[in-house]
């Protein structure tokens, strides 16, 4: 049993154990609702236009979907420590980062202008139809930027105060606090670190491969499963181990999210498949073309892939989808994408845990990679 006696209401039939990190990702859904009801609550005594236009959207955006794999990873953290018996703090940890995730991604719409998310128009674009429809002053982009700083900050918001109370109700609190303060530094380096070489028009290999760890991979599962591995007060090899299984998996999450970005479909992934190409953002998926286009003198592929228009033309990004094929890039990003996933596996199964946690953790990283996992899965 973890002891842990959390400050914040709990709905009823959540003290039981997750047995699979399915049962968490599932249970986490009924979390946020409860948390989610009482946060409008409080925002509805603030003020009611306030409560309607903008917390009851990033109400409405949190529990639209998602996938829930960083409580997925927590859970996988939780219980490689040791973690067993009353999950609430846990399921409360997960929520919280669910929270984070919205913040995120609102902001990130928002910053590089995607249209798109979870199937549906991103949320500066909402609040710029509705500009429109209540035919405001001023010009709609302008409060809709403003309007979505605000709900990703109120996200944010929710986030930290449901990890701030799940810690203060926990006798590892301090633990979970420090690695979420970690977390959200590392969110907003990446992000900056992002937009940064977009508009130095950066290619460096190494620079897209620190965004996409400080970005996304740090906080999507290494830093989830630490979470989880504190309420479980993880010993120091037991911590390293996870860490290292996570960074490696987390940044094969975010290299297939590359690949989505270039070549996926929208209908499955909910979100635009050129925007990246569109606005050149520099992944590890353009930097590995450019490299590779000009150690082998390709100068069709480098100058398509080179900086130029801010925005680009639909034949434009198939030239450039092209190039990222004819220069082997697409290829390379799918072998380290393994390389990462087997490695992840090979970490993950030195702390000893059982072929069951084995499994369910080799099929969250399956899930986060798009790679099926090998016999290392079974921890050999």
């Amino acid at each position: 049993m973890l002891g842990v006696q959390p400050t914040v209401a709990d709905p009823a039939g959540l003290v039981e154990e997750p047995r699979t990190a399915r049962d968490a990702a599932r249970a986490v859904e009924t979390v946020l609702e409860h948390h989610l009801d009482t946060a409008l609550g409080r925002a509805g005594d603030v003020d009611p236009l306030f409560a309607r236009d903008v917390a009851g959207r990033v109400s409405a955006f949190v529990q639209r979907g998602g996938k829930r794999l960083r409580t997925a990873f927590a859970w996988c953290g939780w219980r490689a420590a040791g973690g067993s018996g009353d999950a609430t703090a846990l399921l409360h940890t997960g929520a919280a980062l669910e929270l984070l995730q919205a913040c995120a991604l609102i902001h990130d719409d928002l910053m590089d202008g995607s249209p798109l998310r979870r199937g549906a128009p991103a949320a500066h674009v909402c609040f710029a139809r509705m500009h429109r429809a209540a035919r405001m002053t001023g010009p709609p982009d302008s409060f809709a930027t403003s309007a979505a700083v605000l709900a990703g900050d109120l996200a944010l918001a929710w986030a930290d105060d449901l990890l701030t109370e799940t810690a203060l109700g926990s006798p590892h609190g301090r633990r979970l606090f420090l690695e979420w303060q970690a977390m959200r530094g590392e969110i907003m380096a990446g992000q900056y670190r992002d937009i940064y070489a977009q508009a130095a028009a950066s290619s460096g290999v190494d620079q897209a491969l620190t965004i996409a760890t400080l970005k996304s991979a740090l906080y999507t599962v290494e830093r989830p499963m630490a979470l989880g591995a504190a309420l479980a007060d993880a010993d120091e090899y037991t911590l390293h181990a996870l860490r290292s299984a996570g960074r490696c998996a987390g940044l094969a999450f975010q290299l297939r999210d590359d690949l989505c970005g270039a070549f996926g479909d929208p209908a499955l992934t909910g979100k635009p498949a050129d925007d990246d190409l569109r606005t050149r953002k520099l992944t590890y998926l353009l930097a590995v073309a450019v490299r590779l286009a000009g150690a082998a003198g390709d100068e069709e592929a480098a100058a398509v892939l080179a900086p130029g228009a801010a925005h680009r033309s639909e034949d434009t990004v198939e030239r450039m989808r092209a190039a990222l094929e004819r220069t082997g890039a697409r290829t390379i990003v799918e072998s380290k994408i393994a390389e990462l996933a087997a490695t992840s596996l090979r970490h993950f199964a030195t702390i000893g845990a059982g072929p069951g946690l084995r499994r369910e953790f080799a099929a969250l990283v399956e899930r986060a990679s798009g790679v099926a996992p090998g016999p290392t899965g079974e921890g050999a």
